[in-house]
């Protein structure tokens, strides 16, 4: 096992920390470090992703469960109708865009190309809301409370996770406080639930379409998982909140890394 390998089992546990102590930012750090670390296929990397988040999201969910934390018919409400979306745009929109998506001279556009400015946009979008939730403490509730709405949001998320393997916690998370009246822990709970169920449903289309390394990417769960218990212990001790903003920050910059780096390098 070589230098690169190891550093990204050893970040996979940033995932997990992650995951556990702000409820979010796993996916937008587990495409980055497959992609550039360990330089897999964008493509394959989003699918990676959708796995790895969902499995680690699922632990995190069922800890949370026997603490009271999980407001499972929410995750019903808004869960199913996103777990579907993110399947059928793995199992059929992805697989449906050509490898050259555009080409006129010196401009190429590809499938992995575009996949990648999308995800530096919902990195960039996550970031402004980490760092705004972050700074202004706690979250208002609207005094009205739309599932109708809760169903369009997780269908709309279940189409960004199918696209670029993104769990969505960052909207997620606000959309339980602001439409259920949830109260933030109990938010981040659920939320976790709601990452586990679309995330692997989305694998889901991917498996009989992707050479997908098991052994690889089970390592790379573990890993993950392992991080999500050390998320969990800090945040009792870590103010999540302080955290997201200083992370956000880091997911900004990231952000635009990824955008320079894919459409001017």
């Amino acid at each position: 096992m070589d230098v690169t390998m190891v550093s990204g089992y050893f970040l996979a546990l940033l995932v997990g920390v992650s995951l556990g102590l702000i409820g979010s930012g796993g996916s937008i750090l587990t495409v980055p470090i497959l992609v550039y670390i360990l330089t897999v296929n964008p493509v394959l990397a989003t699918a990676y992703s959708l796995f790895v988040v969902g499995s680690t999201a699922l632990v995190g969910g069922v800890r949370n469960a026997f603490n009271k934390n999980v407001d499972f018919s929410i995750v019903w409400i808004f869960g199913i109708p996103s777990l579907m979306a993110a399947y059928l745009v793995r199992a059929f929109v992805i697989p449906a865009i050509p490898d050259v998506v555009f080409s006129a001279g010196t401009v190429l556009i590809t499938k992995s190309l575009l996949l990648m400015v999308l995800f530096a946009v919902v990195m960039l979008t996550a970031s402004v809301r980490m760092i705004k939730s972050g700074n202004s403490g706690t979250i208002a509730a609207n005094i009205d409370v739309s599932y109708s709405k809760l169903v369009v949001l997780g269908v709309l998320i279940g189409v960004l996770a199918g696209a670029v393997g993104a769990g969505g916690g960052f909207l997620i998370i606000p959309a339980l406080v602001f439409l259920a009246h949830m109260p933030m822990k109990k938010a981040v709970g659920t939320s976790l639930f709601i990452i586990a169920i679309q995330s692997l449903a989305g694998f889901m289309g991917d498996v009989g379409q992707s050479n997908i390394d098991w052994s690889f990417l089970l390592v790379f769960t573990l890993m993950s998982v392992i991080g999500i218990f050390i998320g969990i212990a800090l945040s009792n001790k870590i103010p999540g909140e302080k955290l997201k903003t200083g992370f956000g920050w880091f997911v900004l910059i990231m952000g635009i890394y990824i955008l320079i780096k894919e459409i001017f390098m």
